[in-house]
């Protein structure tokens, strides 16, 4: 316990030097992102950036003055849910570049684009539930000690939900990765091309960005899952480097990578503009809808079930010659977007 005779929330004396640290890495970080959302107009993409970031600063804040208060429940959980809270923000903005990217290249996705965020986001809110209902059961003192195992349980099965889903992202994109290199989009094996060339390490510093956001976050939802699963007794509940690592240290990392390779700086504002498959030339198509009804889509985002029941899919990539390149028309920034 801390060294204080006064009743504390910690296992430990709380540091009052690190929230300070890391409330000023992620305002920076935060004020940065807004000044990008601004300068490439994406907000649709990465506008959920400066919320989490707002989350983490305002969550760090709380952690400081809680440092001072350590027997005031109010300000611990405050602070709790605030760190809790920003990750999965982080994770969306994940979802939503992941989408931007298939729409660049939709002849090589393997799901509608629209699709990962919805299907994703849906899992975040099914997750979500259950971990507010084990909260809810494993906090309440009045209930039973049956029903408080059950919370704890529902707490422990949530967590894994949301390493299985993410990891599920990271597959997703991964498939879609070999796919690009296979048809020789990506480096090493992009066209002999200049243009070519340009064009896939841009793709490739999209991707390598989200697969360090990814597998950091991946981690950070490992230590929140042992952490649960070793309890309050646990070495990670009972030390607090751990939490500055992998809630602090760790999401500063990603936070500043998303400032330095930021997305829109490699891809196009317009979602309805695609990479030819010469690897060159940008068209501006009619942008790929799904005609299915959106509870269907919820259901089977990969359209398992065309292979029984013909669905009529626009594969618009194939008629190139309709479409205009992108520089001999003047694409709207503010053009209407495809879902």
């Amino acid at each position: 316990m801390a060294d204080d005779d006064e009743y504390t929330l910690y296992a430990y004396s709380p540091n009052k030097v690190a929230p300070v640290l890391f409330a000023v890495i992620f305002a920076l970080s935060t004020a940065y992102h807004v000044y990008q959302n601004i300068k490439y107009k994406s907000w649709k993409v990465t506008g959920a950036l400066p919320w989490g970031g707002t989350c983490f600063v305002a969550g760090f804040v709380m952690r400081e003055v809680s440092a001072y208060h350590p027997h005031d429940l109010g300000i611990f959980i405050a602070s709790v849910v605030l760190l809790y809270v920003a990750p999965p923000v982080y994770a969306l903005t994940n979802y939503i570049t992941l989408g931007r990217t298939l729409y660049y290249i939709p002849y090589l996705s393997p799901i509608h684009p629209g699709r990962v965020v919805t299907t994703f986001i849906f899992l975040d809110i099914v997750i979500g539930a259950v971990t507010g209902h084990g909260a809810a059961n494993a906090s309440n003192q009045d209930n039973s000690p049956a029903k408080q195992a059950t919370g704890h349980k529902l707490l422990k099965t949530s967590i894994l939900l949301q390493v299985i889903s993410f990891l599920a992202f990271i597959l997703l994109e991964v498939f879609f990765h070999m796919r690009c290199l296979k048809a020789q989009i990506l480096p090493p094996k992009a066209k002999e091309n200049e243009t070519a060339k340009k064009q896939s390490k841009k793709l490739q510093n999209v991707l390598n960005l989200m697969y360090v956001s990814g597998a950091i976050i991946s981690c950070r939802h490992i230590y929140r899952t042992v952490e649960t699963f070793q309890g309050f007794d646990g070495y990670l509940f009972s030390h607090e480097w751990p939490f500055y690592v992998f809630d602090g240290a760790f999401m500063a990392i990603s936070s500043v990578g998303w400032n330095i390779w930021h997305p829109m700086r490699f891809l196009p504002t317009d979602n309805r503009v695609y990479l030819s498959k010469d690897g060159v030339t940008e068209l501006l198509g009619p942008g790929w809808v799904d005609k299915r009804p959106f509870l269907l889509t919820l259901i089977d985002p990969f359209n398992i079930g065309g292979i029984f029941i013909r669905h009529e899919k626009d594969r618009f990539w194939e008629r190139e010659h309709e479409h205009t390149k992108v520089g001999e028309e003047d694409v709207s920034q503010s053009s209407k977007e495809v879902v």
